[in-house]
Formats: structure tokens, sequence, C-alpha cells
């Protein structure tokens, strides 16, 4: 039998001496464990900055060029979690930031499939948008980004998908995973690499003088909420920066401060808002937005994410708990059947 050793900690002084607060337990569970301080601080100061992201300044100018402009943007999204969060976060975020005229699409899956393909960018094209922008798609765009040039819509690429051999000729790409990309972030979701680009705009247009008492500067940190929940339902790693992210929307979550539609999303599936933690975004609001884009069109997610009456958002959020019930029970009746001719099959020698 193996015997039992008990190492004893080189900190005797420590051991004898009980921790005076919860904060002093922590920084000496964390110091025994090697974790810096700088790894456990979750503080927005601690996010990488703009700066870093490939394309972020060519994506600045080509946004700022627009709004100046007075034209429309449509944003483009993904029919997950992902791409419903982060396209609520651009409609909203370009809004406060002064752009005259966004709006959205979400392309069916069923009808499209995925991506900007040229078939989604003649759909767009009657609207005449002055600027497309992807969320959480078009880095494998080349061809639908080809369609939009030839019909005369700059496209800017907003995404985290790897790349191909071959990137679309956009008027701009972010993407913290292009080549040669040096944002030490590589696991980004779609929706942070849209706050960061929404970031870098409005540091931009406030050193350009842009906002004053008739359009004040917005706080982004209050559209955090969108990113933590986009973050944690497309299970992207949980490196620092993104726990930062997180962090921070759950903060505003249990501090009530959140988008009706994210409280919403709550309440129908039985979890307190005040007391919301990452498993309630990963496990309860994530899949019933996700349901949408499953069985009918996120356009439904993305609208309860953008309303601003909760009496409407929680109408929209009940049509997305019956949505993933329905899921439910269509993956349950797909199981019970695999397993019913599981236990048919014959094997041979049997």
């Amino acid at each position: 039998m193996t015997p039992v050793r008990i190492r004893r900690s080189a900190d005797e002084g420590a051991a004898a001496d009980p921790p005076r607060s919860p904060g002093e337990l922590l920084d000496r569970l964390y110091a025994r464990r090697g974790q810096a301080a700088s790894g456990v601080d979750l503080a927005l100061a601690g996010l990488a900055p703009c700066g870093s992201l490939a394309g972020i300044d060519a994506a600045v100018e080509v946004l700022t060029g627009t709004i100046r402009a007075g034209r429309s943007i449509l944003v483009v999204g993904d029919y997950d979690a992902d791409g419903a969060t982060g396209s609520a976060l651009g409609v909203l975020g370009l809004r406060a930031l002064g752009a005259p005229a966004v709006s959205y699409l979400v392309p069916s899956r069923f009808a499209f499939g995925y991506g900007l393909s040229p078939q989604v960018v003649d759909a767009a094209a009657p609207g005449r948008p002055g600027l497309i922008v992807t969320v959480d798609n078009g880095i494998a765009a080349v061809a639908g980004v080809e369609r939009a040039n030839a019909l005369g819509i700059p496209v800017l690429v907003t995404d985290h998908h790897l790349a191909g051999d071959v990137l679309p000729a956009a008027a701009a790409i972010v993407n913290p995973n292009q080549p040669g990309c040096p944002f030490p972030s590589k696991h980004l979701a779609g929706v942070g690499v849209v706050f960061y680009v929404l970031a870098a705009l409005r540091a931009s247009l406030r050193r350009a003088g842009w906002f004053r008492t008739s359009r004040p500067e917005p706080n982004l940190a209050s559209l955090l909420d969108l990113v933590a929940l986009g973050t944690v339902a497309d299970v992207v790693t949980l490196d620092l920066n993104n726990r930062i992210l997180v962090e921070q929307g759950l903060r505003r979550i249990r501090a009530g401060s959140c988008r009706p539609g994210i409280r919403a999303l709550l309440q129908v599936a039985g979890r307190d808002p005040g007391r919301a933690t990452a498993a309630d975004l990963g496990f309860f609001a994530g899949p019933r937005l996700n349901a949408a884009g499953r069985l009918e069109e996120m356009s439904i997610g993305v609208e309860c994410l953008l309303e601003e009456d909760p009496a409407r958002a929680l109408d929209l959020a009940t049509r997305l708990h019956e949505l993933n019930r329905q899921r439910r029970d269509i993956e349950d009746g797909m199981r019970a059947e695999a397993e019913y001719l599981v236990e048919r099959l014959t094997f041979r020698g049997d």
C-alpha cells in the first residue's frame, strides 16, 4: 500500500495565522497556485488593446466615412446565439454612435445557408445599403464579397473563424484569427469582435469631436451583457480577455442593468437574473436563442435582444422558450429512434 505523504506549506507563519478576510484567503490561494494577480483581475482595464487587432484602423475609417456621409448600414449576422447577440450589439452600438440608419439581416438557415453568399447580397441589394457589416461570418465569403463589390456595396468583415487560403476582397477585415493578426486573444467570439470594433470607432469619433450635447458619447460597457451571453453560448475558450468580458456582462445582468430580452430569457427559463452565472447563460439563455435559428428564423432572437419594452421582450422570450421545448422534443424523438434501431441490430456471429 502506497503511504500517504502530507506536504506542509513552507510558509508556516501564514499557516498558523488564519486569513483575516475572504480577500486575504483568495490572495493566499492564488499565490499557492502560482496565479498572478493580473490573471484574476477582471476589470475592463485588463482587456487587450483595440489597436492590436489587425484591420481595426481600416474598419474605423470605413465606418466613419459611412456614418458621416449619412449612408445606411446593414448588419448581416449568423443564425446562432453568437451571431444574434453580435447582430443586436452591432445595431445598438452603431445607432448609439450616431449612425443614421442601421438595420440587420440574418439569412435563413433553410433558404440561404451560412454566411454572406451572393444570394444573400442579392436579397439585401434592393434596400440599397451603403455598407454591409458581417458579424460572426464573412471570413470565407469570397464570392459574396465579390458580388457586393460588383454591386458597389462595400463590405466590412468582422469574424472570428479561421481564415481559408484566400481572404475576401473586403473594404476591411477584423478577425483575431486572420493571418498576421497580433491580437493576443485568439478565442474572441464574434460578438466580442464587434465590441472591439465599436470601442475603436468610439475612440476615433471622440478624438474627432463627434460627440456633443445633442449627440452624447455612449457608454458601450452597458452592452456587455450581450457580449457575455454570446461569448458563453458560443463555447469559446474563456481566456483572460473573455473572462473579463463575461464577468463585466454578468455584473450588469445581476445589477438589473441588462437588456430586457436577456432578463426575459432567464425568467422564462426559471432563472433569477439577480443571481445569474455563466452557467445560466450557457445552459438556459443561450439554447433558447439557438432554437430560433434551428427551427425558424433567428430574427426572433435578435428582436428579443433589441426590444426595449419588457412586456414585449417577455412575449418574444416566451416564443423562444416554446421553440426550445420543440427542439428538445425533436432531439428526444431522434435519440429514442436511434436507440431502438441499435437494439434491433444483429451482428454477425450472434
